[in-house]
Formats: C-alpha cells, structure tokens, sequence
C-alpha cells in the first residue's frame, strides 16, 4: 500500500527559528507586561535593533507597510506627487504611496540582482518626483552608491525598504543605515519574526518625532493630558508580546542569519554550476542575508515559474513565486515593457530556507529541480 502523505512530511517553503528564549520573553511579557511594564519589551526590542544598525532612532511598527505609510506622510509625500520604485516587488511596498495620493512610477529590474535598475531610473524623474524606494529583494544588494548620487542630483528623498534583508551588508555596512529612513519585515515568513510587525529607523530627529506621533494616534508624548490628540494619526503600534519576541530573535540574530547562509550555501553548491541556472548574487564588498534563496531558469531551459511550483506541489514541497510585476496588478497601468520584471516572474521561484530543514530534504528539492530541467530539455 502506498504510504499516505501528511503535513508532518511537507516541506515549508518558510517558519521561523523559535527557542526556548523566545518562548520564555513572551510568556513573561503576556504574564507581567500590563500596566506601568506595557512598553518594557517595545523599548528592548527598538533598543537592541537600533544599536545592531548604529542608528539613532527606532519605532517598533504593527508591520513594515505601517512604517513605509507613517515614513513618507513625514516625508510630506502628498497627492499627485511621484515615487519610484522597481516594477517587481511584493504589494506592500506600492500601497503606501497609494494610501498618500500620490503616484508610483515603476521601474524595470537589474537582470542578475532582481533590485530596481539604478540605470534606468533618470529617465523615469519627472518635477513631481519626490522619492525614489530602493527594496534589497530577497537579501539581494540595491547599487546604493548610484541610487544616492541620483537622489542627491535632483534633491529626491531615498527610501530603503531592508524588510527582505535584515543582515546585508554593503562594505560591512548594514543594509537599513543608507537610506533618509529604512523599512523593515518581521512577518512571520522574514528572518526574524514578531508574528506581524515592522520596525521604522532613521537618524532624522524631525522624522522620528513625526513618525512617533503618527504612530500614536497623532498624540505627542510631551502633552500632559494623555488623551488628547494633536492631529489625525493611526494605530499601527506593535504589542508588548509581539516585541517580546522580536527581542529575543533579535539576541539570536547571528545564529539565524549563520543558518540561513549554510542553507544557500548547500543549495548554490548543488546548483550553481547547471548551465542556464542563476540564484541570489554576492558581489565584492557585499554579503547577502540570504533570506530567501531563489532560482532563475534562463529561457533556454524551458522551465516555467508554474511548471516547477506544480512539480513542488506534487511532491509536498511548498515553494512560492518569484514576485509578479506590479504594472500587471489591474489597480496600475500595465507596462510590459519592462522586460525583466516580466520576463523573469515567468520562470523564477523561491526555495525553502528555514532553519531546521534537514539534508535529505534539501536533496529532495536539489534533485527535483534537475528533474524539471531533464523533463524540459
């Protein structure tokens, strides 16, 4: 008789790395963390976040597309001004500049990083332009320096959306600290997770008070009367368990990000020399987190994005697409002609990369990629 799959078998294509520290912080913060302590792990959580980043400022955010919101309103980002952004990047990095009025100007992508052609942004500015959203897609390193002489040309504010690469770094400089304000993730599918959450960095003093207004019902800390509102803000404060445990991931953030490389490793040493066969990029003077390894099968090949996601699925492994270009959403104009962010959704997945995968499983996805350029070619 054949034996019978079960979800204890499947391959997650994502979990996060929990321990024991985890565990112990939240239960302390949902038995003790009320009243006059509310706020006690909020305040660990930004304050080891900011000092791994050597920034001033930080505020701990009920996900990254509440800080990218809270960050462009103190920007002054209005209605009918432009921001510019790559055409492939996940829904949560557009909407934000939709919640404003304003409009995204989106942008094709580097063929070999995925990240927003540094190349092909002048030509996009126009007088409206504003700002210009610069996303490490999957740990992958924007052209920073080239992206910074561009905003600094023509007066832009950079925005860096590091949700996807918590622990690259450019010349041993952390990804997160380039930017006028950085973004981060800490969805439960990110390197280090508070179940949802976000997390707002900056050293603009200007920029942190707004922001810390914004995130408190626009209600400043220095008013006496604490019910009281000094203009229109939101709830997109994180909880004190939630913070609790982006606490601890954050105690454990080298032995994760040590894990999630020996993963990539394993994969680009089984994989790296199939000819036609590309994965995430690590240039001199870069070092990619790796947060989500991905492969990309060259048009020669043969193999669709769909072809081996049904393999995977076939096989109760849990793979995902590689991001869909945001021009082909019916809420944009579709805009075909960027090439790369088109062409490469096509024929690009991601590979599961959470910490307590084993080698036969690894195997298994290893040799199931082969079988799907045999089965095309």
């Amino acid at each position: 008789m054949k034996k019978r799959k079960t979800s204890l078998d499947k391959i997650l294509y994502s979990k996060p790395s929990i321990s024991k520290l985890e565990i112990d912080y939240a239960t302390d913060a949902a038995r003790n963390g009320w009243g006059e302590n509310c706020y006690n792990y909020i305040y660990k959580f930004q304050n080891i976040f900011k000092k791994y980043h050597n920034k001033k400022f930080a505020i701990a955010t009920s996900s990254c597309t509440a800080a990218t919101h809270m960050g462009l309103r103190a920007l002054g980002i209005k209605k009918n001004d432009e921001v510019i952004l790559a055409d492939t990047n996940w829904i949560a990095v557009v909407a934000p500049i939709t919640y404003l009025g304003a409009k995204p100007v989106f942008v094709d992508i580097n063929k070999d990083t995925w990240c927003i052609d540094a190349n092909k942004i002048e030509e996009k500015i126009t007088k409206k332009t504003k700002a210009i959203i610069g996303v490490h897609l999957y740990g992958n390193l924007l052209e920073i320096n080239k992206i910074k002489s561009i905003c600094n040309k023509y007066n832009l504010y950079f925005v860096e959306d590091a949700a996807e690469a918590l622990g690259s770094s450019y010349n041993n400089r952390k990804t997160g600290t380039f930017g006028d304000f950085s973004v981060f993730s800490f969805h439960g599918t990110k390197t280090i997770t508070t179940g949802e959450g976000g997390m707002f960095l900056t050293d603009n003093e200007e920029l942190y008070n707004k922001v810390l207004i914004y995130n408190n019902h626009g209600r400043s800390s220095k008013m006496q009367e604490k019910m009281w509102s000094d203009e229109l803000g939101y709830k997109y404060k994180i909880s004190n368990i939630q913070a609790a445990l982006g606490y601890a991931q954050m105690k454990r953030i080298n032995i994760i990000l040590k894990r999630k490389r020996e993963i990539f490793q394993y994969y680009f040493k089984n994989l790296s020399k199939i000819d036609g066969l590309s994965m995430n990029p690590e240039y001199e003077n870069t070092k990619n987190s790796f947060w989500m390894p991905n492969i990309v099968f060259d048009e020669k090949l043969n193999v669709s994005s769909e072809y081996i996601f049904n393999l995977f699925k076939k096989n109760n492994i849990d793979a995902r697409h590689f991001f869909w270009p945001l021009s082909g959403f019916k809420m944009f104009k579709s805009k075909k002609n960027n090439y790369n962010s088109w062409s490469i959704s096509k024929r690009a997945i991601n590979l599961p990369s959470y910490s307590d995968l084993k080698k036969f499983q690894l195997d298994k996805i290893i040799n199931l990629v082969k079988k799907a350029i045999d089965e095309n070619n």
